[in-house]
């Protein structure tokens, strides 16, 4: 088998290995990849993994020995699936990898909003806290999250699992999916208005669809406390960010944090990069050294079961005839 790595970088920057390849064929890695780039470098290969670089319906035309796509993200948008199908290619990408990863950054986002936890660092270093008459000082105001009420928009793998901690920290937990589970403990299931007029917190975690694509917009703003919170590690185009700088810059809401922006790389022009009440990281939930070491054995994974005959987590296998 011959395999190529279109974009490799982000998942491996130098701190893992590829060497568990050679087990199946001869490799090759390359970093990123143009567009004008993608058919020369996929051509002639059987195994083409990617993570962002596109390979749509015309790429995919031009590549006749193609048997398998791999994917180095759950998410598949990349990917002409349909084409793939016609092709008899199987597209398969990594589910689950994240989901500790993502819990794990939800509430890091949050705690910053409450607990301001860089500022005050910042300010100790520059020597405030030497200077201070007292033992202890705030430079903002400090909010508790036990017994508050937390609101989970998409209940699937990582909504339950940031419902869990939610619990863990006391606060109440509500919860709006459009198929709510019977068995789920204490998360109450509402109605997405009922769920933004009650929460001090809400967190997204749906799917991207066109139900959800600008889901937070002004309406959904203007319903939310504005002592509340917005979170947001799932889809960057959930949020209609015009909007939500409005939001906050009107004191709507008190807070956001966001790993995730509609476009990313971000335009400069974009307007949460100006707002001070939207913390934002670059798209890093899921980047911990052990999530991606993760995401790297569930890829050799399925590579093997495919090359067995066993195929796992192709996203297009209803449609191969």
């Amino acid at each position: 088998m011959r395999i190529v790595i279109l974009d490799g970088y982000t998942t491996n920057p130098g701190d893992l290995s590829w060497e568990w390849l050679s087990q199946f064929g001869d490799y090759k890695i390359y970093d990123y990849t143009k567009p004008e780039e993608i058919i020369e470098r996929a051509r002639g290969h059987e195994i083409v993994i990617t993570n962002k670089t596109p390979l749509n319906a015309k790429t995919l035309s031009e590549l006749s020995n193609i048997k398998y796509i791999g994917l180095l993200s759950t998410g598949y948008n990349v990917v002409d699936i349909e084409k793939a199908a016609q092709m008899g290619v199987p597209v398969v990408n990594i589910p689950t990898y994240s989901t500790a990863a993502v819990v794990q950054h939800t509430f890091a986002l949050l705690f910053e909003l409450t607990n301001h936890v860089g500022i005050h660092n910042e300010s100790v270093h520059s020597g405030d806290w030497c200077a201070n008459r007292d033992f202890s000082y705030w430079k903002t105001p400090l909010v508790e999250v036990s017994s508050k009420t937390f609101g989970i928009i998409g209940y699937g793998r990582i909504g339950s699992s940031v419902a869990d901690a939610a619990k863990a920290f006391g606060m109440k937990v509500l919860a709006y999916t459009p198929h709510p589970p019977s068995d789920a403990q204490g998360v109450e299931f509402v109605g997405l208005d009922e769920l933004l007029a009650r929460s001090d917190v809400i967190s997204l975690h749906s799917p991207l669809t066109k139900a959800t694509e600008k889901m937070v917009n002004r309406d959904f703003l203007s319903k939310m406390k504005k002592t509340a919170y917005l979170i947001n590690t799932s889809r960057g185009v959930a949020v209609d960010e015009a909007a939500l700088a409005q939001a906050l810059n009107s004191g709507w809401i008190a807070g956001a944090g966001v790993d995730v922006l509609s476009t990313e790389p971000p335009k400069c022009n974009n307007p949460l990069l100006e707002c001070e009440k939207c913390i934002i990281t670059p798209h890093i939930a899921w980047a911990g050294f052990e999530t991606r070491k993760r995401l790297m054995n569930i890829c050799e994974d399925n590579i093997r079961s495919f090359l067995s005959g066993k195929l796992k987590n192709a996203v297009n296998a209803y449609l191969i005839k």
